[in-house]
């Protein structure tokens, strides 16, 4: 079992940044792809920025130039790093842990509200 919490999110001005954090219960980095993904009301979950297990980075195109996912192996912590933060980014923020073998199985955090508004 793999426990995930997300921290970090809150009320920013558009412009703004904020930076999320996903914390294991234990060290996964080199059997997982960690995800950040989204929910806006109303609408489905979306990928936003995913890092495997070997350090290979992928962003949703609506993030890219804005948004950066680092991790820190000896904190078992990725990050999210959101700059320029518009209202369109309104969502809870949910970490994802993929197993890269289908036996370790995927996990979800519990999410963190993020808006943007005046």
């Amino acid at each position: 079992q793999v426990q995930l919490v997300e921290s970090g999110g809150g009320l920013v001005q558009p412009g703004g940044s904020l930076r999320l954090s996903c914390a294991s219960s234990r060290s996964i980095f080199s059997s997982y792809v960690m995800g950040w993904y989204r929910q806006a009301p109303g609408k489905q979950r979306e990928l936003v920025a995913v890092i495997t297990s070997v350090g290979r980075i992928n962003y949703a195109d609506f993030v890219k130039g804005r948004f950066s996912i680092s991790r820190d192996n000896a904190k078992n912590t990725v990050y999210l790093q959101m700059n320029s933060l518009k209202p369109e980014d309104t969502a809870v923020y949910y970490c994802n842990a993929a197993g890269i073998i289908a036996s370790l199985g995927s996990y979800w955090g519990q999410g963190t509200q993020v808006t943007v508004s005046s």
